[in-house]
């Protein structure tokens, strides 16, 4: 199966369904592996220009990969759903538990407890080359105007865009918008793909990024279950060292509540996707 065969099965498979690992890697490091979308607050909008690697065996450069988000500590986060690998999942145990109920107040709660499908793809960007491959996160749309639904067209009118020798660029326009709530989220306006031309000019840098090895496990981290487990019952957890575990910063039993609104903003390095109606902001 080519890369467009791929990308097109995975598209209309998407379309047509019903709407911890430790990481050696420092976070100096894992901070370059991030390509992000996120405007500063004032911008007027900008333009970001990436490549999307291909894959060694022509499978798609989508990896669907689910996360859940929310508040620790007063922060969004986005915590990898280990259900996924068919692993004991906290979380979802609390979402499965809700709807179990019957009662609408604690099906409106369960949303905070959903994992949400993501899309992750490795790119160069093409403004800060010297960092090498990065990965892209960004969230499902069951709407059908997300980002890969501006992405899917291009491969669809113009073929495999990943090609090392007549692939294609792709310009992201972005902008800052306002929600409901008056917070300001950056979108995605369109994707616009460049003429056709290869990945680089020199075959050997080329190369090295097509056989680069990291993945995006490697720089998304997986949290354990004791970790999950504490989120899940509303506590914070904390690396102890002493013990050289995650220990809760509360020995008492908590009720788990709607995730409050942090009182000091706080960016997810790529919290770059439009706002989910579903989610508490």
């Amino acid at each position: 199966m080519s890369t467009f065969d791929a990308v097109l099965a995975q598209y209309e498979k998407s379309k047509n369904a019903t709407s911890g690992t430790a990481n050696k890697m420092s976070s100096e490091d894992r901070l370059k592996r991030y390509f992000t979308t996120v405007l500063p607050k004032g911008s007027k909008g900008e333009e970001r220009r990436i490549r999307i690697l291909p894959t060694k065996d022509g499978s798609s450069p989508f990896v669907e990969v689910y996360f859940h988000e929310v508040q620790v500590d007063g922060k969004w986060v986005k915590l990898y759903d280990p259900k996924q690998e068919g692993k004991r999942s906290p979380l979802h145990e609390v979402y499965e538990g809700l709807m179990m109920t019957g009662v609408d107040s604690d099906k409106e709660l369960a949303r905070n407890y959903r994992s949400r499908k993501f899309y992750i793809v490795k790119v160069v960007d093409r403004d800060n080359e010297q960092d090498g491959p990065k990965f892209w996160r960004f969230k499902h749309n069951h709407k059908g105007d997300g980002i890969l639904d501006k992405i899917f067209p291009i491969f669809r009118n113009k073929g495999d865009i990943t090609n090392i020798e007549n692939g294609r660029d792709l310009i992201l326009s972005l902008a800052l918008t306002k929600a409901g709530t008056g917070k300001e989220y950056t979108t995605i306006n369109s994707v616009i793909p460049e003429d056709a031309g290869q990945l680089h000019t020199d075959a050997n840098v080329a190369k090295t990024w097509v056989d680069n090895e990291l993945t995006w496990s490697d720089v998304y981290s997986k949290k354990p279950e004791d970790y999950l487990e504490m989120v899940a019952k509303g506590e914070v957890p904390r690396w102890d060292s002493n013990s050289n575990k995650w220990a809760s910063n509360s020995t008492s039993e908590e009720v788990i509540s709607t995730p409050k609104t942090p009182s000091t903003p706080v960016v997810d390095p790529q919290e770059d996707e439009d706002v989910d109606s579903e989610l508490p902001f």
